[in-house]
């Protein structure tokens, strides 16, 4: 690897001698920092909500981006229910078309669950407090008892229960378990505003309040305080301050109402990390850290009043012993040794609206996979593929009505491969991504603009075929690219729109970082072998593809760049890697490459810190597009990034701006943000962090590393990052031995959820059948 002209020439994790790094931000954004211990110092809702960026905030392991980047949407999503009034019925923005399409799935599984004779599934091999947990939930979700009466400890004490309430109105939804949008009318607006300021919370706040407790915020948070954590970015000690300042010495520590609600908040945090469920241990240990008396008590009082689910992990049926001939001791020694042998089994806790989409999704998924029939007039179109890879694939897609397709970025022609061969056999098959970028790329790779859409694009019904009679997707075969972008949530929708019959594909680079919203869906159904799975043997080509193919099997090699296409640009300090990362955009790349720069994407490890998304977008703009900022701090030519639903990130630039709002051409496509939403939903794009640019790609990427981003770092992130440019990567390198340790030694966080287990119980489809 060489360095640009006028750049400093190094190699992979070579001993760079760095300056001390400047010393990190004390949490001065975002309502991480605020502090309330004795007073309701609730934040203003136009905070920001992601993480900051010194190393105690930055990504442990690349997925405090994805929270970061998820809070965006939520907050953006919360504007959303909040706006929802002001937009006509009959133009939907996409966003508020997603929203709808996952309410009517819930829906959908609500009536298909409460159908159901039996309650959740769970194994049979709990015992002692696990299994009376599980016993309580069974007996709460059939109607039968209260949850309470299958516990041998006594019920907790009067002072941490719930107290009754003379005209106690229903209980919301857990915080955060993404609300209806709601129109909140003035009377309801001038009610929670009332509440707020009595509490000492800011009327800002009553907006979003409103959005998210419905038409009853206002009596909810006067007698439940701790609903004010549905509102997102408030935390619990600005909660427990607006709690103390309307109940005053009414409520404490143990009080049912805040326990309920802080197993609500956990859950919903454990989401943004990429959870569905969390072990009921990790959700106690965060109790008491909440300074909860009796964590255990509390979790049963949340799994009985619907706060949270609670599920287990089937283990293994203990060894018969019924075979022992040497007598009723030798028969007890052995029962023994199989219930010492017998792994312990995991409790689980969940919110319902995961728990859920889990079920629906493992649900659909074995019914496209048992529903679609064998095709034998494939094998003219596999014998004419462009190679062994897309052969096979097309083989197995004709075999089964549910495949799943990994490889890098060359393989990205074998699903282009099969959907041109399916059109061919006059199918109506189609290609969804999950970006504009990804829908250019293969509709370049398969000839034709009419066979990729992004799957926001198809949900909505603004791309691809539509629905047939049934409401389903008109479709006989779709392939998602990108698989590794699916949360649970947004892949329940789509299979749900799926017809039987019809197949599904899931291609994606198991490599990469995983999606920004809650799941792990393409990993579980890797990991499940669910369905017929076909791994490409298509190499990635040139110095980048051999250095990310490296990456991936956790090895970080110098390689052969003889026309500069991989860079390395050490760095001593944060503000030397803003520099250099402002050099190389502006000027270096440009005249080496002849790549503009509005062509050459930045990626850095968080959005804070001292070279973050935020300075270097700053710097950025600057330096390329300087202007006063007049279109709510944006002009026109800026590149930005608009987050029209939770976990998505769309790359833009400013056209204009009218009383409409603010318009951007996104990859082609106009769209109009209202002002009352481009603070909360639009951001500056010349820098971006990995989850942002997953699924995208470049001609050329810079990605930055400066000292404090080494706690930030995982495979997976330096995979993605590395691999977002087609022809050039420079590396602002200052994280000295920290890159080469964690492409080494840190994988990907294991991401806990339930879809796994649900897939591998479902009976598998006969493939010779």
């Amino acid at each position: 690897m060489t360095a640009l002209p006028g750049e400093t020439p190094g190699t992979v994790g070579t001993d760079t001698p760095q300056d001390a790094v400047s010393p990190p931000e004390t949490g001065a954004e975002g309502p991480e920092h605020a502090e309330a211990p004795d007073g309701p110092d609730v934040p203003d809702a136009s905070e920001d909500t992601e993480p900051s960026g010194t190393p105690a905030d930055v990504e442990d392991d690349a997925e405090g981006d994805a929270e970061g980047d998820a809070e965006d949407g939520t907050a953006e999503a919360t504007a959303d229910a909040a706006t929802a009034d002001a937009a006509p019925a009959a133009e939907l923005s996409e966003a508020q078309a997603e929203l709808a399409a996952q309410r009517e799935l819930r829906e959908r599984i609500e009536k298909r669950k409460s159908e159901k004779a039996a309650p959740i599934a769970a194994g049979t091999g709990l015992s002692g407090t696990a299994a009376d947990l599980l016993a309580a939930v069974r007996a709460v979700e059939s109607g039968e008892k209260a949850g309470t009466a299958f516990f041998d400890r006594p019920a907790a004490p009067p002072a941490s229960r719930r107290p009754e309430q003379a005209a106690k109105p229903s209980r919301a939804p857990a915080p955060g378990a993404a609300p209806a949008a709601r129109a909140a009318t003035p009377e309801v607006l001038d009610a929670v505003r009332a509440v707020l300021t009595e509490g000492g919370a800011p009327e800002a706040l009553a907006r979003p309040a409103a959005g998210a407790l419905g038409e009853q915020a206002a009596e909810l948070l006067r007698t439940d305080p701790w609903q004010l954590l549905a509102v997102p970015g408030v935390r619990p000690e600005q909660a427990d301050g607006f709690a103390r300042a309307l109940l005053g010495a009414d409520c404490g520590p143990d009080d049912g109402r805040r326990t309920a609600a802080l197993v609500g908040w956990v859950l919903e945090r454990a989401a943004l990390r990429g959870h569905t469920a969390l072990d009921a241990e990790t959700v106690r240990a965060a109790l008491a850290e909440r300074a909860v008396g009796d964590p255990e008590a509390a979790v049963r009082d949340a799994v009985e009043e619907g706060v949270a689910l609670l599920f287990q992990e089937d283990d293994e049926p203990a060894p018969d012993d019924t075979g022992a001939e040497d007598g009723e001791a030798d028969g007890a020694g052995l029962a023994e040794e199989a219930d010492a042998a017998r792994e312990p089994v995991q409790v689980l806790l969940g919110l319902d609206r995961y728990a859920l989409a889990e079920e629906s999704l493992a649900d659909g998924l074995a019914r496209l996979a048992n529903a679609c029939e064998k095709a034998d007039d494939w094998a003219e179109a596999a014998a004419a593929a462009p190679g062994p890879s897309a052969a096979e694939l097309i083989r197995a897609a004709a075999a089964a009505g549910l495949v799943a397709h990994s490889g890098g970025e060359a393989a990205r022609a074998e699903p282009a491969a099969l959907i041109a061969a399916a059109r061919g056999l006059g199918l109506r098959a189609l290609g969804a991504t999950h970006s504009e970028d990804g829908r250019h790329r293969l509709a370049a790779a398969t000839g034709d603009p009419d066979t990729a859409v992004t799957l926001a694009g198809l949900l909505s019904g603004a791309q691809g075929p539509g629905r047939d009679e049934d409401g389903a997707l008109a479709l006989d075969l779709l392939v998602v690219l990108d698989a590794p972008q699916l949360d649970v949530e947004g892949a329940a929708v789509l299979v749900e729109a799926l017809a039987d019959g019809a197949r599904l594909v899931l291609s994606g680079d198991p490599g990469v970082l995983g999606s920004a919203g809650a799941g792990r869906v393409f990993a579980d159904v890797l990991a499940s072998h669910a369905c017929p799975q076909v791994v490409s043997r298509t190499p990635d080509p040139g110095p980048i593809g051999e250095l990310v193919s490296g990456i991936g099997i956790g090895e970080l090699h110098q390689v052969d760049a003889p026309g500069k296409e991989v860079v390395i640009v050490p760095v001593r300090d944060a503000g030397e890697a803003v520099h250099r990362t402002v050099q190389l955009v502006a000027d270096s790349v440009p005249r080496a490459f002849s790549i503009p720069a509005e062509e050459t994407q930045v990626i850095t490890v968080g959005h804070g810190g001292s070279a973050g998304t935020r300075a270097l977008n700053e710097a950025l703009k600057q330096r390329l597009n300087p202007g006063p900022g007049r279109f709510g701090g944006f002009d026109p030519g800026d590149r930005v990034v608009h987050v029209p639903a939770p976990g998505r990130a769309v790359p833009g630039v400013v056209r204009s701006a009218d009383a409409e709002g603010l318009r951007l051409d996104c990859g082609g496509v106009p769209v109009v943000v209202p002002q009352e939403r481009v603070e909360s939903s639009v951001r500056h794009g010349w820098a971006l962090s990995a989850h942002q640019a997953a699924g995208m790609r470049w001609p050329a990427a810079v990605v930055v590393l400066p000292g404090d981003a080494a706690q930030g770092l995982s495979r997976p992130w330096v995979y993605t990052a590395f691999g977002r440019g087609e022809r050039h990567l420079s590396v602002v390198h200052g994280v000295d031995q920290a890159l080469p340790h964690a492409v080494a030694q840190v994988p990907a966080q294991e991401r806990t959820t339930r879809l796994r287990a649900l897939l591998e119980a479902l009976p598998t489809p006969d493939a010779s059948s």
